[in-house]
């Protein structure tokens, strides 16, 4: 086969799964703990600080077409019981897809003991998606029409999610986005259609405080979407000193990671992991990175320190 039409085709099939309504669609992340506010609207601090994120990632290095995410979120609390955000997540695939999610996230807080809390969230906003099929070269006669045009569309959406927290655990479920929305349409009687499926997602973690200087951080997201299969991430960490944070994570039946992040500052930190794939895609590629920086920072902008939980959300 020609290497031409061996890279078009490997990006048409990272497209088709990245697309078609019978797989999971939204982006994936090891360091999910730490990406809190673009899964669940619900997400809420203690404090009066501003957290700032921002997290990049890069799938299956080394395949043509390999995903490349990037989030970035800012979470603001107005009053004791009301924060707002912001979440932003951009995706691509190869040079072929790109979707942004732009969003405005709204927490309620009620007290449901001396120690615990029931966020309830909102978000809204909208997906800005387009496709660029120019230069591809198809191994069949004829190609499917839904590859035949370029598009470039804008679709509103709306998300909801809940989030139990206390000084050293959480659990959130949620549903980024409730709308479907159709990229492709039919043409010609052919179905050439494709959806954004509902997402479920349902995180947990707790902090175990083993001694003064080290704490036990173990960690959950299991992700559902319909016609695909239930994707669970358990992941889990040591906490040194308050200082340094090192880990390991699995992803059933797809992949296992290594996590590493540390404080760099009294309001930053900074961390990495890799994913090593596990399932047959693990021959076309070298893995997979990942890179967040957490920043905390008062309403007029001055650094922070991390003087709240250890679960730093």
């Amino acid at each position: 086969m020609n290497i031409k039409i061996l890279k078009y085709t490997l990006i048409l099939f990272l497209f088709c799964t990245g697309l078609n309504s019978m797989a999971q669609q939204d982006p994936q992340y090891t360091q999910y703990m730490y990406n809190m506010r673009v899964i669940n609207p619900a997400y809420a601090t203690e404090g009066e600080d501003i957290n700032v994120g921002v997290l990049y990632r890069s799938q299956w290095v080394g395949s043509v077409g390999g995903p490349k995410t990037g989030s970035f979120f800012v979470n603001v609390p107005l009053q004791e019981k009301i924060q707002v955000g912001l979440s932003v997540i951009n995706d691509q695939i190869g040079d072929v897809v790109n979707e942004t999610n732009v969003y405005a996230d709204f927490a309620y807080i009620l007290p449901l003991g001396d120690r615990t809390k029931l966020s309830l969230g909102v978000k809204a906003g909208a997906t800005f998606f387009s496709t660029n099929f120019d230069g591809f070269i198809y191994s069949d006669d004829t190609p499917d029409p839904a590859f035949a045009n370029n598009l470039s569309r804008t679709f509103p959406n709306v998300g909801a999610g809940a989030y139990v927290f206390g000084d050293n655990y959480y659990v959130g479920f949620s549903v980024p986005n409730l709308l479907n929305t159709k990229h492709l349409e039919r043409d010609s009687g052919m179905v050439t259609n494709a959806a954004e499926e509902l997402h479920f997602f349902l995180t947990g973690g707790y902090v175990f405080d083993l001694n003064d200087n080290l704490k036990f951080k173990p960690a959950f997201m299991t992700k559902a979407v319909s016609g695909a299969p239930l994707s669970i991430d358990v992941t889990a960490n040591m906490l040194i000193n308050n200082m340094v944070e090192v880990g390991a994570g699995y992803r059933f039946d797809d992949s296992v990671s290594g996590l590493a992040n540390i404080k760099i500052s009294p309001s930053m930190r900074i961390g990495y992991a890799y994913d090593h794939t596990l399932s047959n895609l693990g021959r076309f590629n070298s893995g997979s990175h990942e890179i967040m920086i957490l920043l905390d920072i008062d309403k007029l902008g001055n650094p922070k320190g991390y003087d709240k939980s250890p679960r730093f959300f």
